[in-house]
Formats: structure tokens, C-alpha cells, sequence
């Protein structure tokens, strides 16, 4: 196991701690599935191995209703029976936008079109911040070390 390296970076500077949870509140109140949101932030933590994230989105999954299976075939969600295809939508745009440099056409129309099938601009607008949110806390806790159980 790692040692922190230093305390979360949004947490020395507590405004930035605060835009980060004003627009997770603003997300929150947009109208997409609390599950489907915790399962993109649980894929997107995995794909960049933030530990606390990891924790924090497989707490989420379960509160919201995620099922065992689902929270153990995430990562392979592509391979299972567990996933609905509002979910299987989510979790395909959740790692292409996690992997912007990974190809030529970071977000193929493939992709955005099936996402655009299930959920209308605000949905979307809001899916997208999700997943913006929660790279941002795994490119501030991987770096530092941040600890899974810690918070």
C-alpha cells in the first residue's frame, strides 16, 4: 500500500472542495438515476484506479440499488446480462470520455448516438459533468495517494 503523499488538494483549498460538491448537488437534482450516475463514477474511478473512488462509487452503487452482480461486473459490463441499456449507454460514453486520448475520435458518433437514445441534452449535460466530476477527484487522489476508507 502507498503513503499519502499529501491531504486532497480540494481539501486545503475548501472553496474548490465546494464548487466540486455545489455541482455534484446540481447534478444530483438534474433527474438521472442515482444508480446509473454511482455505476459511471465507479467505471470511470476503476479505469484511472482511484482508490477512493472506487470505495466511495461501489458505496453509492449499492445505496442506489446496484445489485451484487452489477457491482462485481462493472469492469466487464459489456460481457454480463446485468446491465439495462440506459446503463450499458452510460457506461460506454463514461469510458470514452475517461479515455479522451486513447483515439482519434475521443467520443465516436457510435457512442454519443446510442447515449443520445436514452437521454435527452439535460440528461446528458448532466451524465457528462458526472463523469467530468469524477475525473477530476480521481486526477486529485491518484497523484497524492489519497486512501480508500479514509473520508
Amino acid at each position: 500500500m502507498s503513503t499519502e503523499r499529501m491531504p486532497n488538494p480540494a481539501v486545503l483549498i475548501p472553496e474548490a472542495m465546494e464548487a466540486l460538491m455545489a455541482v455534484n448537488r446540481a447534478i444530483a437534482g438534474a433527474g438521472v438515476d442515482g444508480k446509473l450516475l454511482a455505476l459511471s463514477h465507479l467505471r470511470a474511478s476503476q479505469i484511472n484506479g482511484c482508490g477512493p473512488c472506487v470505495a466511495g462509487g461501489a458505496h453509492q452503487a449499492r445505496q442506489h440499488g446496484a445489485t451484487d452482480e452489477q457491482m462485481h461486473a462493472v469492469a466487464a459490463w459489456r460481457e454480463t446480462p446485468w446491465f439495462s441499456d440506459e446503463e450499458r449507454a452510460a457506461l460506454a460514453l463514461t469510458e470514452a470520455v475517461t479515455r479522451l486520448a486513447d483515439q482519434p475520435d475521443p467520443v465516436p458518433d457510435q457512442v454519443w448516438d446510442v447515449a443520445a437514445k436514452h437521454f435527452d441534452q439535460k440528461e446528458l449535460a448532466a451524465l457528462l459533468l458526472s463523469i467530468a466530476i469524477t475525473n477530476a477527484f480521481n486526477r486529485l487522489n491518484a497523484p497524492t495517494r489519497q486512501q480508500a476508507g479514509k473520508w
